[in-house]
């Protein structure tokens, strides 16, 4: 009476149908975890030919200083109007005289020639050695002649001080600044001492 396979012979084919199943149930929890990126963005601009997540874009000037950062969850290229745009964005920037000022809002985009920065959203410019704050809806910061504008209403904040206005320029290289439109404000009486 012959036999198909010894004892000996069941028991290399059975080892070898255990390892191929394990191989193939790690194959497919390795491609379960392996983490994948969101999905590809889309915009009136068109289709984009790369995005990245996670970014620090740093600029540096003529002397090779870095002059300003841009941070961002995740940035979108588009080439047809070759604009960047940004998620949460915040921005780092060095006037002339070495002072920082820190950029941030919901939204971002860097024009064609990366000079124009476009914060929309919660927009909010700041200067933490003086105390300076401002926050409007739509902010632009021109790099090229260190210009930050609104031309929605603009808050500004210095301690207990406030004022409002419909338009707000500064100039942070110059140290110069103008509210203007309907402008109010509020600044708080020091407390006099009772002798």
């Amino acid at each position: 009476m012959p036999t198909f396979l010894s004892s000996r012979k069941w028991a290399r084919l059975g080892l070898l149908l255990v390892l191929v199943v394990l191989g193939i149930g790690l194959a497919i929890v390795e491609q379960r975890d392996a983490s994948s990126p969101g999905p590809v963005p889309s915009d009136d601009a068109g289709e984009p030919d790369y995005y990245l997540e996670g970014v620090t874009m740093t600029r540096f000037n003529a002397q090779g200083i870095p002059h300003q950062t841009l941070k961002s969850p995740r940035l979108v290229h588009t080439p047809v109007d070759d604009v960047i745009r940004a998620d949460s964005p915040t921005a780092k920037v060095r006037d002339e005289a070495g002072r920082k000022w820190d950029i941030s809002g919901d939204k971002g985009s860097l024009g064609p020639q990366r000079d124009l920065l476009t914060l929309t959203g919660n927009a909010q410019l700041l200067q933490p050695e003086q105390g300076w704050r401002l926050d409007t809806d739509v902010l632009y910061y021109q790099s090229s002649d260190g210009h930050a504008w609104s031309d929605t209403e603009a808050v500004l904040r210095q301690h207990e001080q406030r004022v409002r206005g419909n338009r707000f320029d500064a100039w942070i290289d110059t140290d110069q600044a103008r509210l203007s439109g309907d402008v109010r404000g509020h600044h708080p009486q020091p407390a006099e001492d009772e002798s």
